[in-house]
């Protein structure tokens, strides 16, 4: 099996967005797009000019196809992808509002669905293991016992076990037993590099005090990401008691569209920028440029800004990166990087 610089293993589902604002009830018609949090890492990462490769499960349908070929398309090999004959592929619709306010709808029709039958004895674990980093998320853990001992069978430490990401995505509607949050705590320990918002810290484990104290409760990780909304993110490099300083990127000033997709983007930009062997402040700024790729358009994909684009952006100082200000259609512009340098 070809070793690839990420493989992404999860659930992917066919995903319609409205063609207009209002309730599920009211909208009329809606545009079919593709979403699951870990091929949306492939596929950023793959646009970014990183091999990738997506393995999962979907049913043996015209949802199924549809999700391949898209995914496909983005440049992500989906050799592994294996077909299930007896169970669906997941879809699910929302509204056009932003998840961060109260008129926000979304419906799942997973239940069932063919990722959820994902195990060790369904998913091609070579293919899994063929990668410089293999990226999981808690949402598999939530789909089924299978899945959540799957990722177990990952997340083990054994020889050549490739760098292991994990971002708790923690989804409370999805969470089938009160362990739940306990297990995802457990699954993020076991990883090299962990992504968790600081809100989803306190709802999971009831942890707050900040991103010191989600350290304090994760010392195991290589590196620890503490997600904190529209402040920025910060980074805990190496192990405690000789780990260095935490490392805090503002983030940046967007013109919001809308908000899904942003974390999965971020987590791409941040592991593009390991795979890169670039600094922490660097990385974590890849992360909060791929973020306002996602943050600036309708649905859970966005193309990231050009390599030559993103690194003329990150090396520029505090002030002008604090100056910048990022809309809709900004990764294909320049004036970005001439606003931020102007006096």
């Amino acid at each position: 099996m070809e070793v690839v610089d990420v493989v992404a293993l999860g659930e992917s589902m066919v995903t319609f967005l409205p063609t207009r604002p209002g309730r599920l009830a009211d909208v009329p018609s809606f545009d079919r797009a593709i979403g699951g949090a870990e091929s949306n890492v492939a596929c950023v990462l793959a646009a970014a000019g990183h091999s990738a490769r997506w393995v999962g499960r979907v049913g043996a349908d015209g949802f199924g196809d549809h999700l391949v070929e898209r995914i496909a398309g983005y440049g992500v090999d989906v050799s592994s992808v294996s077909r299930d004959p007896a169970r669906p592929t997941g879809v699910y619709f929302r509204t056009a509002a932003d998840r961060g306010t109260g008129a926000h709808e979304v419906a799942y029709y997973r239940a069932g669905s063919a990722a959820s039958a994902m195990s060790a004895a369904t998913v091609d674990l070579t293919a899994a293991r063929a990668g410089r980093v293999l990226h999981l998320s808690g949402i598999t853990a939530a789909l089924s016992e299978d899945c959540r001992a799957l990722l177990y069978s990952l997340t083990a430490r054994r020889p050549g076990r490739p760098l292991l990401s994990f971002d708790v995505n923690d989804r409370p509607a999805l969470r089938s037993t009160p362990e739940g949050p306990l297990a995802l705590l457990d699954l993020a320990r076991r990883a090299d590099i962990v992504f968790v918002g600081e809100d989803e810290a306190e709802e999971a484990w009831g942890i707050t005090g900040g991103p010191e104290a989600i350290r304090a409760a994760l010392p195991e990780p290589g590196l620890l990401v503490v997600k904190q909304g529209e402040k920025g993110a910060t980074a805990f490099g190496g192990r405690r008691p000789t780990a260095p300083p935490a490392t805090f990127e503002p983030a940046l000033h967007v013109d919001v569209v809308a908000a899904t997709g942003a974390g999965d983007a971020f987590a791409a930009g941040f592991l593009s920028g390991t795979l890169r062997g670039l600094p922490l402040t660097s990385r974590l700024r890849l992360g909060h440029l791929f973020a306002a790729a996602a943050l600036t358009t309708p649905g859970d994909l966005a193309t990231p800004p050009a390599r030559d684009h993103a690194d003329r952006l990150i090396a520029l100082d505090g002030t002008a990166w604090g100056r910048l200000r990022l809309a809709p259609g900004w990764t294909q512009a320049e004036w970005a990087t001439q606003e931020a340098n102007t006096p």
